[in-house]
């Protein structure tokens, strides 16, 4: 059976799969969620809850049950998500929940799978979420004011609420129902724009909060970042720490709905990161300071296909630094560290409800300790243990670590880190100690995309790109008005109103009459006219005679562009693009796109022309994308030829070429660095905008120092480079053969350069010292009876795991002793244990995962007395199948 039948036959089978799951109804014994002062009370005890943040429609639904296993892999309890009003409702009354908006699949997925959902319905999400989730079309309801005391919006909005909560009810999802949602949201950080609304504001946030709960929803309401949330509702936490925050009620849990575990990405911009030390410290330290529920924005972030990622100018790719990343693949070592951190913050899990507040005991001057110890039964509610103690010790020096005595022993603190005692004695885990592996993520093919060629022939093709004839074809776009529908109006129109957001284009043409007089007056003046523009976003080109003479970039700026004219009639042509909606702010139905003020032409013989009140043509998108060359059934009928090797990159130009799916089932990606700005399709399904801005060339941050408060701009990458070139292609949309790929290029780029990816985890490195602690596994179940926890073995091990379907082939490094580097770069030092290479590849190779143990004893001997021995090492992972996932294009 070749590979790529046998991939098909393994998509049909999980299709199957999801069908099954879709299928089964009751996920839990049905259960009543209520909460107190300290936590959310799930079928009668309180919990100390993880959630998993994943989009539904930043991923396909054959990815989700391997999205939401990992999820459940690395310690969450609960998966979050938003709803997406804009994709459930693309049109007023006309209802979409289907593909990646199948929200009923996403949600009984998650119930089988075991765990809890949060969901966010908003309706508003912001989410770098195009137009912040709501559709465009509601601008257009007659008297319409988004998000304040406004009757026409809140008819809207009540609609689309209940529409949700009445889908839940009637598919038995909520937790009274043996469902899986435990909690719901209405709004979102309305409070970053309540006092621009004054009054009214005020007035919004309390009917939003009583239309909420009179919907009977039956599971509790929260609001984020709302410090006036009315009772009953629960105001939750936004930020990247959230370990001071406060309700505005004593009678409802600290919860952290967003922990912001990297960030989102415009076009031309760096790439952030952050650390996974001091994220694990902002969480740990939430835990400590009696937070009950933490949900990481985003676990995976996924990808903004279609025209769906926000704006202004956000990137088509959502990693967002997230524990896993865009393609599904586990992003170490920031999953495997809060993986852990997990693990020990279930051990102090029934100390933790048990004890209303904690103890809080002060350690040095920058140094504190959290413990939370209770001795009585707590009324009325149904704790496991009534006997534990757990404390967090933290020190929250930016620069030195601390020793500290607590409860008769000393306790050795890095800076910015909290250690995890769940017994109040035994150290589990510090926040800045990683023992996980980091992964290296690989891309195993950069070959161009030709058809109908062998593998042998490409890699010659790699060596020798002019021996090989390549096959694209092309179609220009026409400039200006390409249909019937263009119409005429006096004046300038708001982008938005005339487009509808159908599209990312708006064609605005007149006529422009120059006179012999004026020429002469050029010539003898020695000037050019000028045309200006008082305000526009957020892309522009200009075209005089078909040509195009000048651009601009950015959101409500002025524009001044010299033009040249020939005697007579000229036509000017105004490309108006968005690139992403507004999705954040107050007043977004008045943000609108294209221009703003006067338009005008100035250095005429006579005078300006104020071109604000001329007649104009309009012609909305693009002709291809109307016609929809970029489908199978459509593409035939466009009128391609074929393109030459040689031929110079064209602006305003459609591509198509076929290729063949890779072998495998490695997330495969089109790598679009030699192209400009524009759009891709793969079989019909938009993959999204790309564009090639280059970052800054400087900003990025050689080494990440994890300590101290993070902020965006604190550890990015990618300086000089574009922001994005690889764009994910899902393997569900892909065939094994003959895939069309189409391409609109704007400004001009070689599609002969073209290339898939492969992206895999290829390399993985561990580097774990005698002072680690113990893994987590190893330590038992919290004793109930004494409240004490124990352990068999105290040794620290090294753990190396290749990804799925993937086994360890080699060791490329191995040193017991006092290694120098880091992962790619280690070297030996100067104490070096002679057997460690034999010691670790007899413990690994072959196999999908390994522990090696941290002690003299697994390496025969003590290789240098008095100093405390690392084990670093590197291990190549290969398929598990000897296939490498050679590409037949």
């Amino acid at each position: 059976m070749g590979a790529s039948r046998a991939l098909l036959l393994c998509l049909l089978s999980l299709s199957l799969i999801i069908e099954l799951a879709v299928a089964t109804a009751n996920f839990f014994k049905p259960f009543n969620v209520s909460y107190d002062h300290r936590a959310l009370i799930i079928d009668g005890e309180r919990r100390m809850l993880i959630s998993a943040g994943i989009h539904y429609p930043r991923a396909t639904p054959e990815m989700w049950p391997d999205l939401i296993a990992k999820s459940k892999e690395g310690g969450a309890d609960v998966i979050q998500t938003y709803v997406f009003w804009n994709g459930h409702e693309p049109l007023r009354g006309q209802y979409y929940f289907e593909g990646r908006y199948d929200l009923v699949k996403f949600v009984k997925l998650v119930g089988s799978s075991g765990l809890y959902l949060h969901l966010r319905i908003g309706p508003y999400v912001c989410a770098e979420w195009n137009f912040g989730g709501f559709p465009v079309w509601l601008r257009d309801v007659p008297g319409i004011e988004f998000r304040t005391n406004n009757v026409p919006f809140k008819d809207e909005m009540q609609r689309f609420v209940e529409k949700i909560v009445k889908l839940m009810r009637e598919e038995m999802l909520f937790s009274w129902q043996g469902g899986p949602i435990i909690m719901l949201q209405i709004e979102n950080e309305y409070g970053d724009v309540e006092s621009s609304y004054g009054q009214r504001g005020k007035e919004y946030v309390k009917w939003a909060a009583q239309m909420a709960l009179g919907l009977g929803a039956g599971v509790p309401w929260v609001m984020c970042k709302q410090s006036d949330a009315p009772d009953n509702i629960i105001n939750a936490c936004n930020g990247y720490y959230c370990d001071g925050f406060k309700t505005n009620s004593n009678n409802t849990p600290v919860l952290w709905t967003e922990d912001w575990d990297g960030w989102y990405t415009k076009w031309g911009g760096r790439l952030p990161h952050r650390p996974v030390e001091d994220l694990a410290f902002a969480v740990a330290r939430f835990f400590q300071r009696g937070g009950s529920f933490q949900n990481y924005y985003m676990y995976f972030g996924g990808t903004n296909f279609n025209r769906t990622s926000g704006g202004p100018f956000y990137i088509t790719s959502y990693d967002y630094d997230a524990p896993i990343d865009e393609y599904g693949l586990l992003s170490e070592p920031k999953w495997g560290h809060l993986k852990d951190l997990h693990a020990a913050i279930k051990l102090c899990e029934a100390a933790l409800v048990a004890a209303d507040s904690p103890q809080y005991i002060k350690l040095g001057p920058k140094q504190e300790a959290h413990v939370y110890h209770v001795d009585l039964q707590t009324g009325g509610l149904k704790f496991e243990n009534q006997s534990r103690c757990s404390a967090f010790l933290a020190n929250i020096d930016e620069h030195k670590a601390a020793a500290v005595t607590f409860f008769g022993q000393t306790y050795n603190l890095p800076p910015w880190s909290v250690s995890i005692l769940p017994d109040c004695r035994n150290t589990v885990f510090n926040t800045a100690k990683v023992a996980a592996q980091t992964s290296i993520k690989m891309v195993d093919f950069d070959l161009p995309l030709f058809s109908n060629i062998s593998v042998h022939q490409q890699f010659m093709v790699h060596n020798e790109v002019s021996y090989i004839s390549k096959s694209w074809m092309t179609v220009k776009e026409p400039i200006g008005v390409w249909s019937e529908n263009a119409f005429n109006v006096q004046g300038i129109l708001e982008h938005l109103n005339v487009t509808k957001d159908y599209s990312d284009y708006l064609w605005y043409i007149t006529r422009i009459y120059v006179s012999d007089d004026d020429i002469s007056f050029w010539e003898e003046k020695e000037v050019r006219p000028t045309l200006t523009i008082d305000s526009m976003r957020d892309v522009l080109r200009i075209f005089i005679n078909g040509q195009l003479i000048g651009s601009a970039i950015g959101h409500w700026v002025k524009v001044v562009q010299p033009v040249q004219f020939v005697q007579g009639y000229n036509d000017l042509v105004l490309l108006s693009q968005t690139v992403g909606l507004q999705n954040y702010g107050a007043f977004l139905e008045k943000d609108g796109a294209g221009f703003r003020g006067q338009i005008k032409l100035t250095g005429f013989r006579n005078g300006d022309i104020d071109l604000s009140k001329s007649s104009w043509t309009y012609q909305v998108g693009l002709k291809g994308e109307f016609l929809n060359i970029y489908t199978m059934e459509e593409s035939e009928k466009a009128e391609w030829s074929d393109l030459n090797l040689d031929a110079t990159p064209a602006t305003f130009t459609w591509y198509k070429t076929y290729f063949n799916a890779p072998d495998g089932t490695e997330p495969v990606a089109l790598d679009l660095g030699s192209m400009g700005k524009g759009q891709a399709w793969v079989n019909g399904h938009h993959i999204g905008r790309y564009w090639t801005l280059v970052a800054p060339k400087d900003g990025c941050q050689r080494i990440c120092d994890y300590r101290g408060p993070y902020h965006s701009n604190k550890c990015t990458t990618n300086c000089g480079n574009p922001t994005q070139t690889w764009y994910h292609i899902p393997r569900s949309w892909l065939h094994a053969s003959d895939n069309l790929l189409v391409i609109f290029e704007e400004t001009g780029g070689n599609p002969f350069d073209i290339s898939l990816k492969l992206h895999s985890i290829r390399m993985i490195c561990g580097q774990v010292s005698e002072s680690h602690y113990p893994p987590l596994w190893k330590w038992s179940r919290p004793d109930f009876a004494d409240g004490s926890i124990s352990i068999n073995d105290t040794t620290p091990e090294l753990h190396l795991r290749c990804d799925d379907e993937h086994v360890i082939a080699s060791i490329e490094f191995a040193s017991y002793g006092t290694p120098r580097g880091s992962c790619q770069k280690f070297s030996k030092g100067n104490c070096h244990a002679p057997n460690s290479f034999s010691i670790v590849s007899e413990a690994c190779v072959g196999k999908k995962s390994c522990f090696v143990g941290i002690s003299n004893t697994v390496f025969g001997g003590d290789p240098c007395r008095g100093v405390v021995k690392t084990l670093a090492a590197e291990a190549r992972c290969v398929s598990s199948s000897n296939n490498l996932g050679a590409s037949q294009l």
